[in-house]
């Protein structure tokens, strides 16, 4: 059933029931997570294939962009992935002249990552991939629906992990 939303276009869901904990809502819910993720980052895929990289090394350049001398460790922490997989994909990267690492100052043992002009290069081409695809679905569905949406996705962060997530966001420090 298409319901007419305020932008004269028409949206595929209707509004939710308050009934919203039942089984077919959360499906709904479920299958709309999954396809919209799969379309948004279907452009994205498409870079990192021309590159030669994954969504890990995608994952990576985001968070080392918006984090300048994240310390491997943190970036572990952040990706949730293990010591192997993120050695692979930061050498990948360091190969490819995307990724530079640097000796701590305070900790000389601790090693540090900032991309390259060419992987700053890279993760902006990437972000303008979903950030046109995001800001596209955001005018569609109006503030108050992506303040929802943004709570609903929290809501699926591991409390013990949304104080990292809030870091992330500057809202933690």
């Amino acid at each position: 059933m298409a319901v007419p939303s305020s932008f004269g276009t028409e949206m595929l869901s209707p509004p939710a029931s308050p009934l919203f904990l039942r089984e077919d809502e959360v499906r709904r819910g479920v299958e709309l997570l999954y396809f919209g993720y799969t379309r948004l980052t279907r452009s994205v895929d498409e870079l990192l294939v021309d590159h030669g990289f994954g969504r890990a090394h995608h994952r990576a350049l985001y968070f080392i962009a918006r984090q300048p001398d994240l310390p491997v460790s943190a970036l572990l922490r952040i990706l949730a992935i293990t010591k192997q997989s993120l050695g692979r994909v930061l050498n990948e990267l360091a190969a490819k002249g995307m990724v530079e690492t640097r000796t701590g100052e305070a900790d000389r043992r601790q090693k540090l990552l900032r991309l390259t002009e060419a992987g700053s290069a890279l993760e902006v081409q990437l972000f303008e991939a979903l950030r046109a695809g995001m800001s596209s679905a955001y005018a569609t569905a109006g503030q108050e629906a992506v303040t929802g949406f943004w709570r609903v996705l929290e809501g699926l962060v591991p409390e013990e992990e949304r104080g990292m997530v809030m870091q992330l966001q500057g809202r933690g420090r």
